[in-house]
């Protein structure tokens, strides 16, 4: 059987969330299946050896300047289709298969339209409703997904599986000094720092999380921030907000971090912290309990699905009650340790080795119906 992947996402060079799904779901499926032949489409060539050479599989480099997705990879669609195309990290292109099978990890847009702009908005209700109508099936990253798919788009719950993403097995506790050091040196960290990971924007709830670290400063508290990654939509305001707090020498804005680089800064972090208004999965997260970081998160969403009884969870609209979260998990050392070896038990239990099999059955399923 011929399978197809938009694999295009998988191959920026400054992955986040959705493309690290992409990169590591696919590594997973060409590593365990050697019976199915693979094509992976890209909208510009992969960097070399970012996918193991296996024989079934094959690069097809499709370049174009605009619309690639629903002009460049319909036409291919069109020319050379697959018994099944899947894509993991964006929409199905116009023109596709009979089969195809797409991953959907969040309509977060619903719950929060405020934290996108308008066209951000449209695009993501297109989007959702025209996968939701074209896929043969659909995967959704957790149950909270799942249900906003078939309460809001209307899908039937047969056609939508849940599959639990896996983390970055170069995800594991740091303890070397140096290399601790080293990442406090290079991002300018002074002191204890409690870390959030992830894009900048609204829905991340930054906001709150800069105001959570201006009550403990006032209250004496010698916590540092620091926030890892890219620019996202409407993320100006943050720096802002900074100012305003007078928190110029308390947060530290890193930028994105190399995944190589993450493991060491997320080790030496007191606590990391992921207050996000909604997540369809929370990478981050687990991310943090592979490093052995007691984690504070959300209590909604998908969030709860994932720390398990391994996190502290707040409510992510209750500024007080974050700041009361992050300095117990800081100052309470029978607490951290409880954390840490629940979350990095926990995480076991995530795997892409598992995700890739039952992803796997489900487009050979998708082919044959």
């Amino acid at each position: 059987m011929l399978i197809g992947i938009d694999a295009s996402r998988a191959a920026y060079p400054q992955r986040t969330g959705t493309e690290n799904y992409s990169l590591f779901l696919i590594r997973a499926l060409l590593a365990q299946d050697t019976e199915n032949h693979y094509r992976l489409y890209f909208s510009f060539p992969p960097k070399p050896g970012l996918f193991p050479a296996a024989p079934n599989a094959e690069i097809r480099t499709i370049p174009f300047p605009r619309l690639w997705t629903h002009a460049r990879l319909s036409w291919e669609m069109a020319k050379r289709p697959p018994d099944v195309l899947f894509v993991p990290a964006h929409v199905l292109p116009l023109v596709h298969p009979r089969h195809c099978v797409v991953s959907v990890h969040d309509l977060g847009y619903l719950h929060y339209p405020q934290a996108h702009t308008r066209w951000g908005r449209w695009y993501l209700h297109w989007s959702t409703g025209h996968n939701a109508r074209t896929a043969s099936h659909i995967i959704a990253d957790s149950q909270a997904t799942k249900r906003d798919l078939t309460r809001n788009a209307q899908v039937p719950p047969g056609r939508i599986t849940v599959v639990y993403p896996g983390h970055d097995p170069s995800f594991a506790p740091v303890r070397e000094p140096a290399r601790l050091n080293a990442v406090r040196e290079r991002f300018g960290i002074p002191g204890r720092y409690a870390l959030y990971v992830g894009t900048l924007q609204p829905r991340k709830n930054l906001g709150r999380l800069m105001g959570a670290c201006a009550m403990l400063a006032r209250e004496g508290d010698q916590v540092h921030l620091v926030i890892a990654g890219k620019k996202g939509w409407l993320h100006r305001s943050l720096f802002e907000h900074t100012r305003l707090l007078g928190l110029e020498q308390r947060v530290h804005f890193t930028g994105y971090v190399p995944q190589q680089e993450l493991p060491a800064l997320i080790s030496g972090a007191a606590v990391f912290v992921l207050p996000s208004l909604y997540e369809g999965f929370g990478l981050p997260v687990l991310e943090a309990m592979a490093c052995g970081t007691p984690v504070v998160c959300s209590n909604v969403s998908s969030l709860p699905e994932v720390a398990g009884d391994a996190a502290v969870l707040v409510n992510p609209l209750d500024t007080a009650g974050l700041a009361r979260a992050i300095h117990r998990v800081m100052t309470d050392k029978d607490l951290r340790r409880d954390l840490a070896q629940k979350g990095l038990e926990r995480v076991k239990g995530f795997s892409w080795e598992k995700a890739a099999r039952q992803v796997s059955t489900i487009l050979l399923s998708a082919a044959a119906t």
